[in-house]
């Protein structure tokens, strides 16, 4: 069995219940994971219990260098942008979300990979003499910390480069942070890499919320579609394991 675990935004108790409980062959995180310690060690006693724990990054895992680089300690598990067989089932993962001013599935990209962007913004900076102004030697200025900033918020950004590397694969299931079109905030480019693929399920957290897409499964959707909560369980099946979390922020 494989569960798929909706945004966690750094708690974790509810999966160690579900590990003993379960004993799940493969455990998948669907973004926002904001890991407080290297996940690594979050997930050594599931993977002593036989359980794998995958995942893909979220938006917010990009908010912090040390909740990135806490993934970075499991990015041997990190399931964006390829296709791993897990448990027997073969998983795509597109972690992130799509952000207008890098790409817009709709228009042209202003960069195609966030190597791309990182390279221009050095560019520009050697351009520029940033760092002259620094207030001391060698200090970095306001415009270095946030060009920084920037730097890390857009690594959890969908690029070009990410999306048409799953394109000519072929998988069973896809787990995205971002949803496809049959939710309210989702994306048609969501529903057609899920067709590319032939995939016959997607699971995506980011929206904290669980909604019944089975009206869409009539309407020529191609595949079946999974909300999973905020904290909230499903197993590849569908079924909702734990129930997720009301979120008070949103009003869900």
């Amino acid at each position: 069995m494989i569960l798929f675990a909706g945004d966690v935004h750094g708690q974790f108790e509810h999966l160690s219940a579900a590990v003993a409980a379960w004993h799940p062959q493969a455990l998948v995180l669907l973004g926002d994971i904001e890991a407080p310690r290297p996940l690594a060690d979050i997930a050594a006693p599931w993977e002593a219990q036989g359980t794998a724990v995958w995942f893909i990054p979220g938006n917010h895992d990009s908010d912090r260098e040390d909740h990135w680089r806490h993934l970075e300690s499991l990015a041997e598990r990190n399931l964006h942008g390829r296709v791993v067989t897990v448990a027997g089932v073969r998983l795509a993962g597109l972690g992130g979300i799509f952000r207008g001013q890098m790409w817009d599935p709709l228009c042209a990209p202003a960069y195609v990979s966030h190597a791309a962007f990182v390279a221009a913004e050095r560019t520009s900076r050697r351009g520029r003499g940033v760092g002259a102004r620094a207030g001391r030697e060698g200090a970095p200025s306001p415009q270095d910390i946030a060009r920084a900033g920037q730097i890390l918020k857009h690594r959890s950004t969908i690029y070009p480069e990410d999306y048409e590397r799953l394109w000519d694969e072929t998988a069973d299931i896809l787990v995205t942070h971002e949803a496809p079109s049959c939710h309210p905030y989702g994306f048609t480019a969501i529903d057609e890499l899920a067709q590319a693929l032939g995939v016959k399920s997607l699971f995506h957290g980011h929206h904290h919320d669980c909604r019944d897409y089975r009206a869409w499964d009539r309407r020529g959707l191609g595949f079946r579609a999974y909300g999973v909560g905020l904290r909230g369980l499903l197993d590849q099946e569908g079924v909702v394991r734990r129930v997720g979390d009301r979120d008070l922020e949103r009003g869900r």
